[in-house]
């Protein structure tokens, strides 16, 4: 009884004691996140997410209704479609829809983000993603017309995987629809390890488990606890994405809560879905197409989703293609520096 009585006093203490710590933990991040909002910042007033414009439905060939926004006139001599990366929407694209607002612009919701429908897990691949852009383009582009693409990591990836799926869209001067360019912004063509922003020793634990659980989470089983649990995250899910998004430490509160707030909207499903994709994919073959036309790779130096040098790779594997190297600026650059991106399309404009 006397050994059963100093056991469970040391469970208590060792209880206790992680109780404590959680406590400091949760605490400090309380201070360093209430600290962060007193800072003051330029993007407080902005209507982040209230953008809106034409919209139209889209179904994929598989039936997925795909949700598009229209800006413009249609008999603009060139449309830049933009699509978005992972676990974000169309939203993300704010600064972008500001600066060009006077071109004939297109946004999307990529299958399983944003106002676009789910199918299919089976389906939850880039080389669906790409045959799902050949549909936005299908729908929304006059006879005759020309189109500049553009694509923020996963929608990079969409755009290589177009380019594998429609190399005539690139190559083929007299087809009805031509791809006159590309701006690939903080993408890679393959190599991606979405593990890369963990300390070195969790790395090799969170690749080996990762497969196995995200597929678990993909069929539903433990989907409802873990789509609490992010919904109740709250100053940790603040931090983390201001750690993982943006580069610069200082960056707007406004910026990270809208960003935080697209990913927490995003279902845990399609997280886990397209996280499997995103370790798969590898579009190398498809960068001879993307090489037909002008293009530009656009990144961060402080990016920590895809590295710089991973983006500076996939520039000089494309012929001809231009990389804009944006210093200070995170996975995020479109938001955190949107001034650098929307030059660098005005630029690639201006050559084709």
């Amino acid at each position: 009884m006397a050994r059963w009585r100093q056991l469970t006093k040391a469970s208590g203490l060792v209880v206790g004691a992680l109780a404590a710590g959680a406590g400091v933990v949760i605490a400090a991040e309380k201070i360093a996140v209430g600290r962060l909002r007193l800072r003051p910042d330029p993007a407080a007033g902005e209507l982040l997410g209230q953008l809106r414009d034409q919209a139209l439905t889209v179904l994929a060939d598989d039936g997925v209704p795909l949700h598009v926004e229209i800006s413009g006139p249609d008999e603009a001599p060139v449309t830049i479609v933009f699509s978005h990366g992972y676990t974000l929407s169309q939203d993300i694209w704010h600064y972008q829809r500001q600066a060009l607002a006077g071109a004939r612009l297109v946004f999307w919701d990529q299958r399983g983000h944003g106002r676009s429908g789910r199918g299919d897990p089976e389906r939850s691949t880039i080389g669906q993603l790409g045959a799902d852009l050949a549909a936005v383009l299908a729908a929304t582009m006059p006879a005759g017309g020309r189109v500049v693409l553009v694509g923020h990591s996963m929608g990079g990836m969409t755009i290589m995987a177009l380019a594998a799926r429609r190399p005539d869209l690139f190559t083929a001067d007299d087809a009805p629809l031509k791809v006159g360019g590309t701006v690939l912004i903080a993408t890679a063509a393959s190599g991606i390890d979405p593990s890369r922003w963990l300390p070195a020793p969790l790395r090799l634990v969170a690749r080996q488990a990762a497969p196995l659980v995200l597929r678990g989470v993909s069929r539903g089983w433990p989907a409802a606890v873990i789509e609490r649990s992010r919904q109740a995250a709250g100053d940790v899910a603040f931090l983390s994405t201001r750690y993982m998004a943006f580069g610069d430490p200082g960056v707007s509160p406004a910026m990270v809560d809208f960003t935080e707030r697209i990913i927490r909207a995003t279902p845990v499903e399609v997280v886990a879905e397209f996280y499997l994709a995103l370790a798969d994919h590898d579009q190398e073959a498809a960068l001879a197409v993307l090489g037909a036309v002008p293009a530009t790779v656009v990144v961060g130096d402080r990016d920590r989703v895809i590295s710089a040098r991973r983006s500076a790779e996939l520039a000089a594997h494309i012929a001809g293609a231009e990389l804009v190297m944006v210093p200070g600026a995170g996975h995020l650059v479109i938001l955190e520096q949107p001034a650098a991106v929307n030059e660098a399309i005005a630029a690639l404009l201006a050559r084709i």
